[in-house]
């Protein structure tokens, strides 16, 4: 079983791929160890901050704008500069 958990390796499909195996571990240790283990929590709270995490991500794309999209694409140009005054 895996416990620790590395978001930012997993990142868009990578994140999917890394859910299905963090689901499997889980199932995996809790037919092991007993579904009333300890283990057996720690691999399901795996499994939920990583979709806790796939939804954060979804959610932060749709709520850009326009102009949000726009500085993605163009950071360097003058609408998208931000001075420190």
């Amino acid at each position: 079983m895996t416990t620790t958990l590395n978001v930012n390796q997993a990142a868009g499909t990578n994140l999917e791929q890394a859910i299905l195996e963090a689901i499997t571990d889980a199932r995996t240790t809790c037919d092991l160890n007993g579904s009333n283990s300890a283990n057996c929590a720690v691999a399901w709270d795996i499994v939920e901050e990583l979709q806790a995490e796939k939804s954060h991500q979804h959610q932060a794309k749709q709520n850009k704008t326009s102009l949000d999209n726009y500085c993605d694409r163009h950071p360097d140009s003058v609408e998208c500069l931000i001075y420190d005054v």
